[in-house]
């Protein structure tokens, strides 16, 4: 086995860590307060390749590998992850979706837009009473003939207020439960969907989070992703790739927040010595460190089986358990080694904090990642 990063991989991490640092990281505590989505951050992104990363050129993407995908997720995370999780939505949900499922005709008219970054996507799965159990979709979609009438409400969808398409996931035939389950795309500007209150979030604050309102929105037939029935198993495979891309959050706040903590202890002087020279903060930073590198290979390991082709299911689901896990556990010691400062938002280990817990919650609860790995385990 090679574990030795490419030169484009190589370059592709650096320039995801410029930009953060450059383009990300002044204002990031601003606009967390204040919830201020990173409107000029994200359309930078854009320009740079970072929105479609895994598209291909023929659909104006970067046309990269996942692995640069998770690479540049990971420098990106590091700095602000309410920029992170709407490349993540963009790239892994939304683009990869339509690459890989939708229509020659579908491909042409939005891909190229969102991979540039000109526009951005939103994937509708979230309901008020369907969450995690994606087969109980309570938003409908009736077949009229020429169109589908969508009705429903969707909760915490990223990038709800700014994205110009969306997603949405809408039952059709409630007798066949999830055979009956459309993806529909649906634009901005029809008449009948409303973007409903942003909600006031414990972390990635500057995300555009919204619930969403259906009523008699009439989508062409023209805009269903895949076959009659479809939605269901498109809404499974699209969301074993968003794993990925979670985790590679997941693990770029905890890496953020131990490069903070290694040079605050380097800094920081207590009982006449900088504190890592203390075991107590030396062996925490030990453990971090190992953490952090083991949820890096199962986010690489993910991705390879992804670019191989091969089954990634339970092992983007390992990924996302295990560095959502290292991200609240390695910021909370973050926190821990900066004493009383790691409080204070100018350090910004309290955000990463913040930011950590969600990673735990979405593309499936901890819970739902273990399901998916026992099935795995069990066939």
């Amino acid at each position: 086995m090679n574990f030795q990063l490419t030169e484009e991989h190589l370059a592709v991490r650096q320039a995801a860590r410029e930009f953060a640092q450059t383009e990300l990281l002044p204002g990031v505590i601003e606009r967390d307060e204040h919830q201020i989505f990173p409107a000029e951050q994200i359309k930078k992104m854009g320009e740079l390749g970072f929105m479609g990363m895994m598209v291909s050129p023929e659909y104006g993407g970067s046309g990269m590998d996942t692995i640069s995908y998770v690479l540049a997720m990971e420098e990106i995370s590091k700095v602000d992850a309410s920029a992170s999780v709407c490349m993540s939505v963009n790239n892994s949900l939304v683009c990869w979706g339509l690459e890989t499922f939708g229509t020659e005709e579908q491909k042409r008219k939005y891909l190229p837009r969102l991979a540039k970054g000109e526009i951005i996507g939103a994937f509708c799965l979230s309901e008020p009473e369907a969450g995690s159990d994606a087969t109980s979709q309570r938003t409908t979609a009736i077949d009229m003939g020429d169109y589908y009438l969508l009705n429903g409400t969707k909760n915490w969808i990223t990038n709800g207020n700014s994205a110009s398409v969306y997603i949405v996931i809408a039952q059709t035939y409630p007798e066949k439960r999830h055979k009956g389950i459309n993806a529909l795309i649906v634009e901005r500007d029809t008449p009948g969907f409303v973007v409903g209150k942003k909600e006031n979030k414990l972390g990635i604050r500057g995300s555009d989070t919204h619930s969403l309102m259906f009523t008699d929105v009439k989508v062409p037939k023209a805009n269903r992703i895949g076959e009659d029935g479809f939605g269901f198993t498109f809404a499974m495979e699209t969301l074993n790739g968003g794993r990925i891309g979670i985790a590679a959050q997941a693990l770029g706040i905890a890496s953020g927040a131990y490069e903070l903590a290694l040079k605050y202890s380097k800094e920081r002087k207590a009982f006449g010595q900088e504190i890592h020279k203390h075991q107590a903060i030396a062996f925490k930073l030990a453990d971090m460190a190992t953490q952090i590198e083991a949820a890096r290979l199962l986010c690489l390991k993910a991705a390879y089986l992804k670019d191989e082709h091969a089954d990634y299911a339970h092992a983007s689901a390992m990924a996302k358990l295990f560095a959502s896990q290292v991200a609240m556990d390695v910021t909370t010691e973050a926190v821990q080694i900066h004493g009383g400062y790691g409080y204070v938002k100018e350090f910004h280990v309290e955000r990463l904090m913040r930011d950590a817990k969600i990673t735990q919650i979405y593309e499936g609860t901890s819970e739902i990642q273990k399901i998916v790995i026992s099935r795995g385990l069990l066939k």
